[in-house]
């Protein structure tokens, strides 16, 4: 058998062999030199990488450091200074979604009569943030700091407690809307659901605990068919996503009452408009559409019924929203323990008259002076309810919630304030 160095290195016939043995050794000795300068190669350029990359994660860390739009002594002087009471038995509030439609004039109403507001808004692109932007910018006016984050950021929120005692919280701060819900479903779990969650969390914890009111929706009693809507009626048949998420907030906050005593009133908002709307909102775009010349679709319900909404003016909703903060028990828990039974309450705060969608627009033909370009199309399936109706009476009687504003003077202040801001005059855009 051939040895190992002869399968290796064949000698050469014809010619003198050389010292095996001595020649594979030398040609063992530049192999490993070779493998020990390559592996050293190696291990240098893994330790360069490995460097970079932490240079790089600490680059981005310090990056999003610097630009956090939260934290520093000057912010927290800002805060502390929007939450200051200036009033006798007043309190400091919360409000999220404070850049919000109902979110500013709530914040407004409270600033105005000497309690202490903080805003928090993520100023998403929902729709155009402009319009957000210019909220805050009417809020800062009257004293009101924004603080820009989303309501998920436990770190951000727990941050505000810190800096804070609220007694309060208003929680409107959501993903609204009802079509939209089928185009970006999971928006809606984000901040509706989750949100929700983060900021019960963080005040379950807070010592003091906050009372908290927020926001839920006409929009849970789904396909419920007996009218009027009350407080007491069933609301386990949503037609929308959006509609499931308000239900399941409901569900949430009652869980959150029960376990860890927080004081917790759920608003349900019939239809909210007036200035400084949502564009999103029927009322918005069919004002847009007509200004431009523009058909509107206009939907119909079965049997060719027309669609019809307990449309509330906003200056109805805030005296709602204040009411509830007003009437709203304390909290009873401590650090996240229960020490007692804590108040829990739903209300309806809607307007108790509803009007077809028909009406509306022509009412806004009469304010404008302009005819619209009417498109009659049957309702399809994206989650709209053929009909709005509130019964109020809790709410009149637990919060003394009377609406004054019906729909023709609400939609003429609306009007008024559509045309100032987005600069027309006489249907025409003033440059």
């Amino acid at each position: 058998m051939p040895l190992l160095e002869e399968e290796l290195f064949p000698s050469t016939p014809g010619k003198f062999k050389i010292d095996r043995a001595h020649t594979m050794g030398r040609h063992f000795h530049r192999c490993f030199a070779s493998t020990s300068t390559m592996f050293l190669w190696a291990l240098f350029l893994i330790a360069l990488t490995a460097s970079y990359l932490s240079f790089q994660s600490f680059i981005d860390s310090g990056s999003k450091y610097l630009s956090a739009s939260w934290g520093g002594i000057q912010w927290e002087k800002q805060v502390r200074n929007s939450a200051q009471i200036q009033r006798a038995g007043g309190m400091s509030v919360l409000v999220t979604g404070a850049a919000g439609f109902v979110g500013t004039h709530v914040s407004l109403a409270l600033k105005k009569r000497g309690d202490g507001v903080v805003g928090l808004d993520n100023f998403n692109n929902y729709y155009d943030p402009s319009l957000k932007k210019a909220r805050k910018s009417l809020l800062a006016k009257h004293g009101i700091f924004i603080v820009e984050g989303d309501v998920n950021d436990a770190r951000l929120l727990t941050k505000l407690f810190d800096v804070v005692a609220f007694t309060h919280v208003m929680h409107l701060a959501a993903q609204a809307g009802v079509r939209y819900a089928m185009e970006n479903p999971h928006s809606y779990v984000h901040s509706n659901i989750a949100g929700l969650v983060t900021l019960l969390e963080v005040c379950k914890s807070a010592d003091p605990q906050p009372a908290i009111v927020w926001a839920s929706s006409s929009s849970v009693y789904g396909l419920n068919e007996k009218v009027p809507f009350s407080e007491s009626d069933r609301t386990d048949q949503p037609a929308s996503l959006y509609a499931a998420t308000k239900k399941a907030g409901e569900e949430i906050t009652h869980t959150y009452n029960h376990i860890y005593g927080l004081s917790i009133t759920g608003l349900r908002f019939f239809t909210v408009y007036g200035p400084w709307g949502r564009p999103d909102m029927a009322y918005f775009t069919f004002t847009r559409s007509i200004l431009q010349g523009k058909p509107i679709t206009i939907y119909r319900g079965k049997n060719r019924v027309d669609l019809a909404r307990d449309f509330t003016f906003i200056d109805d909703i805030v005296k709602g929203c204040v009411g509830s903060l007003d009437t709203a028990g304390k909290s009873t828990g401590s650090g996240g323990k229960k020490r007692g039974p804590a108040q829990y309450r739903i209300f309806n705060l809607g307007n108790t008259s509803p009007v077809t969608v028909p009406t509306l627009v022509s009412i806004l033909e009469k304010h404008l002076k302009m005819k619209a370009k009417r498109k009659i199309v049957d309702m399809p399936g994206n989650g709209d309810v053929p009909f709005t109706h509130a019964n109020i009476s809790l709410a009149r009687r637990e919060l003394g919630y009377k609406p004054t504003t019906d729909l023709q003077t609400g939609l003429k202040k609306f009007v008024k304030w559509y045309l100032t801001y987005y600069g027309y005059n006489h249907g025409k855009v003033v440059n």
